[in-house]
């Protein structure tokens, strides 16, 4: 009898192999509804298949700038933040916090994420000063997405005069839906669940904010956002290209994380099979390559993404 339990036993193991010495790492990703959070849960399933001895958990969280706190302090080993964030950070500029957030290091890019103001069609609201007394969808709390939205607004001269409802995307679409909201914003790849479903339930239309940017000189003060387009098409009634302006999520990592282990999930990602994975989960993955594998950063490198990035002929 013990001989069959002894047998069963280590016909188990074979099958199910102790991972007790994979390294686990936590992914900060974002809200829900937000392309955060699918990437951190893409690259955590990519570590499952493709890594040995990492195991990559995906959390979420309110977005850019708690990912950067949590990363900095090592709550988070890795997340995904704005480029802009991650500088302002690092040389102690974020707003109302003059700190050193010296411990985040970029790892790679993944896309452009742009502002999309999105409004009722039959608003007659063409312009973003236009939205002064309006009840605007501004982004979580602690997010990218609000920060820049305040930034914006601010610059915009409008800050003060909306009234700003601090929501997620998927809220922020079920309060336009209901009528709750005039405007919301998201500032992330394109298309995004939030507003498609906006879309589906509203005639819909998005604001100009490049040439809205361009008015304030937008891009000589903060030359880390850069002009974008979004197709004709991409929303449900909006049959016009729309011209605004963008920053580059950006992959992080705590500088404690180990050179190795960022070089390996480096490498299993931009991988053809990894980026091809990374694709089907989010389409704004398209922009992520071994060739811009560094577009955007403003910032240190990790020393593994260093080592990565320098094998692959993208940095000298």
């Amino acid at each position: 009898m013990r001989k069959l339990v002894l047998t069963a036993t280590l016909a188990i193991f074979m099958a199910f192999p102790l991972t007790a010495t994979a390294k686990m790492y936590k992914f900060s990703g974002g809200p829900s509804g937000g392309t955060f959070q699918y990437y951190a849960s893409a690259i955590a399933t990519l570590s499952k298949k493709k890594v040995e001895g990492i195991k990559v958990l995906a959390s979420s969280s309110g977005g850019s700038i708690e990912n950067i706190r949590l990363a900095n302090t090592g709550k988070a080993n890795f997340a995904v933040a704005y480029s802009g964030h991650v500088f302002q950070a690092r040389n102690g500029k974020l707003k109302n916090d003059d700190r050193k957030y010296e411990d985040v290091m970029a790892m790679a890019y993944f896309y452009g994420a742009p502002a999309q103001l999105v409004v009722r069609a039959k608003s007659g609201i063409t312009k973003t000063k236009e939205l002064a007394g309006k009840r605007v969808g501004v982004g979580n709390a602690g997010s990218g997405a609000a920060a820049n939205c305040e930034l914006f607004f601010t610059e915009m001269g409008i800050w003060d005069d909306v009234e700003a409802n601090f929501l997620g995307y998927r809220q922020a679409a079920d309060a336009f839906k209901n009528k709750q909201l005039d405007a919301f914003w998201v500032f992330v790849g394109f298309p995004n669940a939030s507003v498609i479903e906006a879309a589906l339930q509203n005639d819909i239309a998005l604001i100009d904010t490049y040439k809205d940017a361009e008015e304030i000189n937008l891009f000589e003060k903060y030359p880390y956002f850069e002009k974008v387009v979004i197709p004709a098409g991409t929303y449900k009634g909006v049959e016009e290209p729309t011209h605004t302006f963008q920053d580059s999520a950006l992959w992080v990592a705590n500088a404690k994380v180990s050179a190795d282990d960022v070089y390996k999930l480096l490498d299993a990602v931009f991988s053809p099979e990894g980026l091809e994975y990374m694709i089907s989960v989010h389409k704004s993955a398209k922009a992520m390559s071994i060739e811009e594998g560094t577009k955007g950063i403003k910032t240190p490198l990790h020393p593994g993404a260093e080592k990565f990035w320098k094998e692959k002929g993208v940095i000298e």
